[in-house]
């Protein structure tokens, strides 16, 4: 495979062109323009950022994105789907005045807001993974899939897990419904706190495979595991966050499904990608806070292969010197510190990136091996 082509810019401005301008300039340059936009519906993913987190990207670059679209005859919206955990965004409603706060509108990005998975974060599509290891039928929001265009718009970071949050990160993870994420971060069957539970019966709705039993003298719900294919769908139908999936997938799966999950999300149609190396937090913007960043900004990065986008950003990342006050000096300059010669593994030494980086080449889904092209 030839080497993929990354386009690069820093955040300098010049006068009377601020950022995301230059940033509109970069997908230009990157061949935007390329993909046919007359009259398609265009999915642009983003995360809108945990209420209490402030490193997420602003507004002002979705609405640079969503312009450009709208230029080439696009529909642009943007996108996410509802997370696993309980958080700001569980959820469509919870998630939309979430986004709402922190400063996504209609008004302000210039196109309308869908949550992909529905309401309830059950709203989705098995879609099949040509080539998987791990995931035969990725499971996908539905609006994220109805899309004839798909662009992923990334903030790229520390994660506490994955090492990073990168393009992967946001489209494989970020586009599965509660129960994809479930399928690519946990095994087994779920359980259910009694004490949570409210006896609704709402979750017994969602069930087809009598993996649910309701005790009516404790009006309580229980799991029969003899029945349980461990799906995931009674979690977006619970309202009161009492079920929940405690074996965790070793990181190495995790980052081998949700590359995976990525190609089910991008394989057959046209899809472009922009990743700002900016703010890089050492842990995910899904978190309710924000430590200060592990490194300084260095640029806005966009390509057409999404591994590539990746690798490019994490390379420039290992080139900078870690910023002092920040989770990766406090660990650097701990006592019986072990170098990892890896500015995300020192941050968090439990975290795991590589195997994300092969197996999303082995499947497919890029290449590693990019020409970074600088613009000014």
């Amino acid at each position: 495979m030839e080497k993929a082509k990354v386009y690069y810019t820093d955040f300098r401005a010049k006068l009377g062109e601020g950022l995301p301008t230059k940033l509109q300039r970069l997908m230009k340059k990157a061949g935007i323009s390329e993909i046919d936009m007359e009259n398609k519906f265009v999915a642009i993913k983003m995360h809108f950022g945990e209420l209490g987190n402030l490193s997420f990207l602003r507004p002002n670059y979705a609405k640079a994105v969503a312009d450009v679209v709208k230029e080439l005859g696009g529909k642009p919206f943007l996108t996410d789907c509802n997370t696993l955990y309980p958080g700001s965004r569980k959820n469509a409603l919870e998630h939309l005045y979430c986004a709402w706060e922190n400063g996504f509108t209609p008004m302000t990005v210039g196109c309308p807001i869908l949550i992909g998975d529905g309401l309830k974060g059950t709203d989705d599509i098995e879609v099949p993974v040509q080539g998987g290891e791990y995931i035969e039928k990725a499971k996908i929001g539905r609006a994220v899939m109805d899309a004839d265009i798909f662009i992923s718009l990334t903030h790229f970071k520390g994660h506490e897990a994955t090492g990073f949050g990168g393009a992967i990160k946001n489209i494989g993870m970020g586009c599965g419904s509660r129960a994809g994420k479930k399928d690519q971060h946990a095994n087994g069957k779920p359980t259910i706190d009694a004490e949570a539970c409210r006896g609704c019966k709402q979750c017994l709705r969602e069930c087809a495979n009598d993996g649910l039993s309701f005790d009516e003298a404790s009006r309580k719900m229980t799991v029969n595991a003899e029945n349980c294919v461990g799906c995931g769908r009674c979690i977006g139908a619970c309202n009161f966050d009492a079920i929940s999936f405690e074996d965790s997938a070793a990181t190495k799966v995790l980052n081998s499904r949700m590359a995976e999950y990525t190609k089910a999300v991008l394989d057959g149609r046209p899809n472009f990608h922009i990743s700002l190396v900016v703010d890089v937090s050492p842990n995910c913007d899904c978190h309710p806070e924000n430590d200060a960043p592990i490194l300084p900004n260095i640029g806005m990065f966009a390509s057409f292969d999404p591994l590539a986008l990746d690798q490019a950003c994490v390379d420039a990342c290992l080139k900078m010197t870690p910023l002092p006050n920040s989770q990766l000096s406090d660990r650097m300059a701990a006592e019986h510190f072990c170098d990892h010669h890896d500015h995300f593994e020192n941050t968090t030494p439990n975290s795991e990136y590589k195997t994300c980086l092969a197996h999303a080449e082995k499947i497919g889904l890029g290449t590693r091996e990019y020409e970074l092209i600088f613009m000014k």
